[in-house]
């Protein structure tokens, strides 16, 4: 079973998304993973909006790449979820397929916390069909 690591800058939002996703699709093809660059806190939006499609990631905490790497050794796969300035940021890991899939940062999003939600919820529901697509893409081969 291959190893998969999402990364993103604080292992807030974008990358426990697409966590949570990819072992909800892929869990049958992959050991799942998130870390950051720089950790943070999780976003309370975002667990919010996974918590409205029955997944609880309120108790995962955001930890880094080196973290991960300490760990668990080097993932077979890399997919970076943060815009692209960001990912030019995000350290090669040899050995590693990298890929990268931009998404907007939900803790960037100013307003109210109902634009904060609407927001999370759009973004939430991009990274679903991203990575629900790539499953089945991969399931497929």
């Amino acid at each position: 079973m291959k190893s998969l690591l999402f990364v993103c800058i604080h292992n807030s939002a974008r990358s426990q998304m697409a966590e949570a996703f990819a072992k909800r699709y892929g869990a049958d093809q992959f050991l799942v993973y998130s870390a950051g660059l720089e950790p943070g806190v999780l976003n309370p939006s975002v667990v919010q909006v996974m918590a409205e499609l029955d997944i609880d990631i309120s108790a995962q905490t955001c930890r880094s790449v080196e973290q991960h790497v300490a760990q668990y050794g080097a993932p077979d796969i890399v997919i970076t979820v943060c815009d692209e300035a960001s990912a030019e940021r995000c350290p090669h890991i040899s050995g590693a397929m990298q890929l990268h899939w931009g998404f907007e940062d939900p803790s960037a999003v100013a307003g109210d916390d109902a634009h904060k939600l609407a927001a999370a919820r759009t973004i939430r529901d991009q990274i679903q069909a991203r990575v629900s697509a790539w499953c089945d893409e991969i399931a497929a081969l």
